[in-house]
């Protein structure tokens, strides 16, 4: 069988005028379908370079293929069983900033580049005021932004029509705004100038962006049949469900280089994109990130497993619609709506969604997708949500690391690890609920919050998860 490459497939010459931070699952399904399909509609001419923001990532595997790789689309449209592949040959270039910094700091001086667009997880857009070295990689995302855009500044001199659309993807509030404040900060620490800082505010555009699509990544259970199906060999292949949905602020400048909308696509500049966000984040993110410690420690492995399973699906329906659904101000009619069409995702029957991808980043997974939940109802309500907190409870055992005799291979940064591993060194359950409390949020450390905590940690490590959540699900909550 042949080998899917620039060898076996007419790669059309497209100038490179994005930039993309991230060379994971999500950005490859969705934004560079987006691309491709703006590309072959004549909406855009557009190549992407794509830069590894961690010191390992795919790079190499995608240069094998010159690029080159197939979405599979599956799932339910319009209550049609929908299944489709297509070849995505936008990517014209790969970019290790750690092994080949020079060449990173080359695109800053390119006449084409336009467009920045990164998905760099929740953690990614962080200040550290210790990443100030741009003589070498910095480490950070910011800091490896800062830097691309201060060789860019110097180079064309500060001319004000150089600047860029910055569009970043990550699942945090005010993405854009957010990581300007960021570099802002950076550059001030650096004491990079006046004139520089005013250039970066006015002649970059920085825009909030709401992205949705559900993407398992690499098919291995099906991956044969694929090639099978589409005559070639892909080692990259990547799979997503059909729903797609981007929301981006309205922003001239970016919508005028980056015309997602145009190509019938569900893109949309909206003026206020908090509805759609806390919408997507509360329901659709935060269900995920809470049935998933429940559900792995319940033996599951899937998403699909998990609502199959009735006590995690009657967990799950409770909190989104006891919990989540009460906090967003939106019609209720048009919440039960979305909230049913999750649910209808999460079953989607063509994906097979491990709930170990999903548990990427947990520690701050929470903090971005849940606490906003635990706020708002306990302003509305006066009472904390206990299904979060039950979720909470169950993070914190998994976040042990063990389920039965098997070890959990836990993927966070560094410092969440180690608290977590420190944390598990004592055998006082209370103390451990008030500790990871106080990690994830002081104010959450109350003294009924951590008798609360405890109270279901001490259920899960005596009767199991399996037995805690039928004792929750059995009680008043």
């Amino acid at each position: 069988m042949k080998q899917l490459n620039g060898q076996t497939y007419v790669k059309p010459e497209r100038p490179v005028k994005i930039l993309q931070f991230g060379e994971g699952n999500f950005l490859r399904a969705f934004v560079d379908w987006i691309v491709q399909h703006l590309d072959n509609d004549g909406v855009l001419n557009a190549g992407v370079a794509v830069v590894q923001p961690m010191p390992v990532g795919r790079i190499e595997e995608l240069k094998k293929q010159d690029g080159l790789y197939t979405v599979c689309l599956e799932g339910i449209d319009n209550g049609e069983r929908v299944q489709s592949r297509e070849i995505i040959d936008v990517l014209c270039d790969f970019v290790n900033p750690y092994d080949d910094y020079a060449k990173y700091l080359g695109y800053a001086r390119s006449d084409d580049l336009e467009i920045i667009v990164s998905n760099t997880t929740e953690a990614g857009i962080a200040l550290d005021v210790n990443d100030i070295n741009f003589d070498v990689c910095p480490n950070s995302f910011p800091g490896k932004l800062l830097a691309l855009l201060w060789e860019r500044y110097n180079f064309f001199n500060g001319d004000p029509s150089k600047g860029l659309a910055i569009i970043p993807c990550e699942l945090i509030d005010n993405n854009g705004e957010t990581l300007k404040q960021v570099l802002i900060r950076l550059a001030q620490i650096r004491r990079m100038g006046d004139d520089f800082i005013e250039w970066l505010i006015s002649a970059n555009h920085f825009t909030d962006t709401l992205v949705d699509r559900i993407v398992p990544g690499y098919p291995r259970d099906t991956v044969e049949k694929i090639w099978q199906q589409t005559g070639y060999r892909d080692d990259n292949v990547v799979k997503a469900e059909v729903f797609h949905l981007w929301v981006i602020k309205q922003e001239s400048f970016v919508q005028q280089r980056f015309p997602a909308d145009k190509s019938g696509l569900n893109v949309i500049f909206a003026q206020d994109i908090t509805p759609y966000k806390q919408r997507k984040v509360k329901i659709l993110n935060g269900s995920h990130t809470a049935m998933v410690p429940i559900a792995y420690l319940c033996g599951l492995n899937t998403v699909g497993e998990a609502m199959a399973d009735s006590d995690v699906r009657k967990f799950t329906e409770e909190l989104i619609f006891n919990e989540i659904k009460p906090t967003i101000n939106l019609p209720q009619e048009e919440m039960t709506s979305f909230a049913n069409s999750v649910l209808e995702r999460f079953q989607n029957p063509f994906i097979r969604h491990e709930l170990m991808s999903i548990a990427l980043n947990s520690t701050s997974k929470f903090g971005a997708r849940l606490l906003p939940t635990y706020n708002d109802y306990l302003r509305m309500f006066g009472s904390a949500p206990k299904h979060v907190m039950f979720s909470f409870a169950a993070l914190t055992v998994f976040m042990h690391g063990k389920r039965g005799n098997e070890t959990i291979a836990l993927q966070d940064e560094a410092r969440h690890l180690d608290f977590w591993r420190e944390l598990w060194t004592t055998d006082d359950l209370n103390e451990i609920a008030r500790q990871a409390l106080s990690y994830i949020n002081g104010g959450l450390a109350t003294q009924g919050n951590v008798t609360l905590v405890g109270g279901y940690i001490t259920d899960i490590v005596k009767l199991g998860m399996r037995g805690a959540l039928q004792k929750f699900l059995n009680s008043d909550n």
